[in-house]
């Protein structure tokens, strides 16, 4: 399956995965690289500098300005907002120079929930889920579900987003987790898609 691109999209990138489909009034700057199979939905803004991995999911209403990071399998909820200035000006005397930006990556398998803030430098772990609106102002760990402003974590959750029980394991999908200095780890494993 080839790309579709929305006639009322703009598409300058030429780094785009096949299977990748980009909706109406969407705006991929030419520096972007986006994998295959992703989907970037209507009125979204992707910027130069940044990268997408396969399967990567992009709701309505997003911009993801330079230096964000999506892994595969990232979900991106509808008018999630990233930052890459830590300390946005706009008169040209005090604007931070680029190589003052600071990059946000979001692991392998997260998802970021409906109009939750990422604040620059910052990282996302692997399979993390993050609540709507909350807004993540430092690094999340792996499968951390985290909620509020600022968001803290409330509990873990399995591959399959549902939140874990007190033994660390899955109800629905039966698998077990174990802690480890980046969050959790997997005992059994995950299933193949």
């Amino acid at each position: 399956m080839g790309t579709y691109f929305h006639p009322k999209a703009i598409v300058e990138s030429q780094n785009i995965g096949t299977g990748t489909r980009v909706w109406a009034h969407a705006h991929v700057m030419p520096g972007a690289v986006i994998g295959a199979n992703c989907n970037i939905g209507e009125g979204c803004f992707i910027e130069n500098r940044v990268v997408l991995g396969d399967w990567v999911t992009v709701k309505n209403g997003v911009s993801i300005y330079d230096l964000v990071t999506c892994e595969d399998y990232v979900f991106v909820g509808p008018d999630v907002s990233f930052t890459n200035d830590y300390l946005p000006r706009s008169h040209p005397a005090y604007r931070s120079p680029l190589e003052e930006w600071k990059p946000t990556l979001v692991r392998a398998g997260a998802s970021l929930g409906a109009r939750s803030v990422l604040v620059c430098g910052n990282t996302v772990g692997e399979w993390a889920l993050v609540g709507a609106g909350a807004v993540v102002n430092r690094d999340v760990l792996d499968h951390a579900l985290v909620v509020g402003n600022p968001a803290r974590r409330i509990g873990w959750v399995c591959y399959c987003g549902r939140k874990l029980d007190g033994n660390l394991s899955c109800r629905e999908c039966g698998i077990q987790f174990s802690r480890d200095e980046q969050g959790l780890i997997s005992i059994t494993p995950p299933k193949e898609a």
